[in-house]
């Protein structure tokens, strides 16, 4: 009996690509190998966001050559996209026994490692040109393994072209679902018991403006809460140049569209987001950021910053810091810039040591904590739906997601995935206590 792995670096849209894979792999008469068995056909869907994704890549590259030493290998994603030749070029690979098989697969031909599956002899390479691509790869699927949430990717690409991101080069232009297909593939995931679904893409609010005129990422969202109105939406991240009124309205008004909105800030200052070629100013997202609270005051508002941008005085990091202190989100991801070769950002002048972003870094990531605790303590006391999303451990404790992404832990005899009312009663450590206090 042949056996299959898989191994997923980097975002949402990759997890749901693999997840498609490995449907596909079953398909084909594949069993998924257990943790630390060898494999037949090995599929590594690598990321490039960062240099260190991308050194972190040809890691896991070396290492699965290792592990698996008879195994067939398909490797994609954007890593290879944005350095194929380099990936080709790797002594591991270039090295290897002419008998085993390796084919190094582009993004936008993913949806023909289904047929790799199903052949004994494979090409090299199956790279396909990106810039050409005009519908995005249809990578249907069943099921997350182990996972209480789905996603949904309705969308594929990026044209914003900021000056420190790589995606629009390794994801191309921006390509959509067609919403039958987007209606489709949910209702699939209704079917195998999920309950919550997590709506993504690369640049998910672009959703639509290759499809037909006026349809857009609300209209995807008003269709999915009306079809599936048992199962809770959640928007994976949208820019605060698409959160509209109307959009706000929506989740206002549409119960299970969670109360949630992940935003990408970056930076705090307005000479760096010029540098960084985001497409608003500080005051902008503070006033996106205003009329999320007031439309949605249960809401949880999460920022993306990147510290250390080149020509980030320490002046200029302490504009940030106090903005984001003004607007008050309720929690914030945080990262040092690193230098992608190949973007703009690369050759700007004025590169920021180090040691010194890792303390900005740092600093931010510690103001971001007081802000999770504060929005958590502004809910105690209040009973809300929680995702449960593992198995009771010893304890007889498991870990779960309200609707407004607060994370608790709680007490409950039902499976992961399953949603229960809780009342969120203490702050404990970096979550809260819930007391289950009935399910449905």
């Amino acid at each position: 009996m042949l056996r299959f792995a898989i191994i997923t670096l980097g975002c949402k849209v990759n997890q749901y690509e693999s997840a498609s894979f490995q449907d596909s792999a079953i398909a084909a008469g594949y069993v998924m190998a257990s943790p630390g068995e060898d494999a037949d056909c090995l599929v590594i869907n690598t990321c490039s966001v960062t240099t260190r994704a991308a050194v972190q890549s040809r890691q896991v590259i070396r290492q699965a050559l290792r592990q698996h030493r008879a195994a067939r290998l398909i490797i994609t994603g954007c890593h290879v996209e944005a350095a194929a030749k380099e990936v080709a070029a790797m002594p591991e690979l270039a090295e290897r026994p002419a008998e085993r098989q390796v084919c190094l697969v582009g993004n936008s031909e993913k949806e023909k490692i289904a047929g790799l599956l199903t052949t004994t002899i494979w090409p090299d390479h199956l790279l396909g040109n990106l810039a050409e691509a005009r519908e995005i790869a249809r990578l249907p699927t069943r099921r997350f393994a182990e996972r209480s949430r789905a996603c949904l990717r309705i969308q594929d690409g990026c044209e914003s072209f900021c000056s420190y991101c790589i995606v629009p080069f390794t994801r191309g232009k921006s390509r959509s679902l067609p919403p039958r297909e987007v209606l489709a593939q949910a209702a699939v995931f209704v079917a195998s018991g999920y309950h919550e679904i997590i709506v993504t893409g690369i640049h998910v609010g672009y959703y639509g403006r290759d499809l037909r005129k006026e349809y857009r990422i609300f209209n995807m969202l008003d269709e999915l809460s009306i079809n599936f109105p048992q199962i809770r939406f959640r928007l994976s991240s949208i820019e605060p140049t698409e959160i509209t009124d109307d959009l706000l309205a929506l989740f206002r008004d549409r119960p299970n569209l969670m109360p949630h909105l992940h935003i990408p800030l970056q930076s705090g200052d307005d000479s760096i987001l010029a540098r960084m070629g985001r497409r608003y100013r500080a005051d902008d997202f503070a006033a996106v950021v205003a009329r999320c609270k007031k439309t949605l005051p249960q809401a949880a508002i999460g920022c993306d910053l990147l510290t250390g941008f080149p020509g980030e005085t320490e002046q200029l990091f302490e504009n940030t810091y106090q903005f984001i202190k003004m607007i008050s989100p309720s929690y914030l991801h945080v990262f040092p810039y690193s230098p992608r070769p190949g973007t703009i950002a690369a050759s700007l002048p004025g590169h920021v040591h180090g040691r010194e972003k890792q303390r900005r870094a740092a600093t931010l990531r510690a103001l971001g904590d007081g802000l999770r605790l504060a929005f958590y303590r502004r809910h105690l006391g209040e009973r809300r739906q929680i995702l449960l999303e593992n198995d009771q451990d010893r304890s007889g404790l498991r870990t779960g997601l309200t609707d407004n992404y607060i994370s608790v832990v709680t007490r409950s005899p039902l499976p992961a995935g399953s949603i229960v009312q809780a009342r969120l009663t203490a702050i404990d450590g970096h979550q809260v206590a819930a007391e289950a206090e009935h399910e449905n």
